[in-house]
């Protein structure tokens, strides 16, 4: 296991204990010393991602969804990165893509410009900036207001441009994927926004880290069917690290959804 994978399942699992998770129980699901252990906790507690306590660590920082797109760009960086690059594996040249908002999303962008001619339609801020002056992509910046902290492209400005546009592929990053509850958000308007994008486009690839598994957010996007892809991370199939994580992926599988485990 890599450096970055390695500290990206440290903080995985410090933020999925309930309460300390120690560094022996660390070392032993991780299967390196204790010493390795302690310095990739050192290295999280200077990005302010866990705290340091005695024999172990807790959580430096809420939920995920309790934080904006500069709080959460550096958490699982390394599996956000490779579930992004696999993501634009799927993209043909030619297509005619809508990319959502989100931290994934934005890491996606920058394997996307290596996939052109393409056209584009980004719903993020950070997505636009990684793709500005592309040679091979055509693209295109949905207006709308821009939602604080986090810069996704939101409200009627936003849903009425949607709707006038059609597209090959719609990317879809997602707050939770919940067996019984389908796709969903926590925020209204982006929950808003996806909807119309489920609409507009032909097929929906969703992507999210496995850490999204087994989550009911506040706002329904979509039946689970509602999707052709979703690419994930493997440790979704590991229930000791996500308990929901199996169970989520047998749902998505009777409903015809293809999931790509990376």
């Amino acid at each position: 296991m890599g450096i970055a994978n390695r500290l990206d399942l440290t903080l995985r699992l410090v933020q999925g204990a309930v309460g300390q998770v120690s560094v022996a129980e660390l070392a032993q699901r991780l299967g390196v010393s204790e010493m390795t252990v302690r310095r990739d906790l050192d290295a999280l507690e200077k990005q302010g991602l866990v705290r340091r306590v005695h024999g172990g660590a807790v959580p430096a920082r809420a939920r995920e969804e309790g934080a904006g797109f500069d709080a959460r760009e550096a958490w699982q960086g390394a599996t956000k990165d490779r579930l992004g690059a696999a993501v634009a594996g799927l993209v043909e040249p030619g297509t005619r893509v809508l990319l959502d908002a989100g931290t994934t999303t934005a890491h996606l962008a920058e394997h996307l410009a290596a996939r052109g001619p393409l056209t584009v339609a980004v719903l993020s801020l950070q997505a636009a900036v990684r793709l500005a002056d592309r040679p091979g992509i055509e693209l295109l910046v949905v207006g709308g207001r821009s939602r604080p902290g986090e810069r996704s492209l939101v409200g009627p400005l936003a849903l009425r441009t949607l709707e006038s546009l059609a597209f090959d592929l719609f990317v879809m990053s997602i707050g939770g994927v919940h067996a019984g509850h389908g796709w969903s958000e926590f925020s209204l308007d982006d929950a808003a926004v996806k909807r119309v994008g489920l609409g507009q486009a032909d097929r929906t690839v969703a992507v999210a880290d496995a850490t999204k598994l087994g989550v009911r957010a506040f706002n329904r996007v979509a039946p689970l069917d509602a999707v052709r892809t979703f690419v994930t991370d493997t440790a979704a199939a590991d229930p000791g690290t996500h308990p929901a994580g199996p169970e989520t992926l047998r749902a998505l599988g009777e409903a015809g959804v293809e999931t790509l485990l990376v």
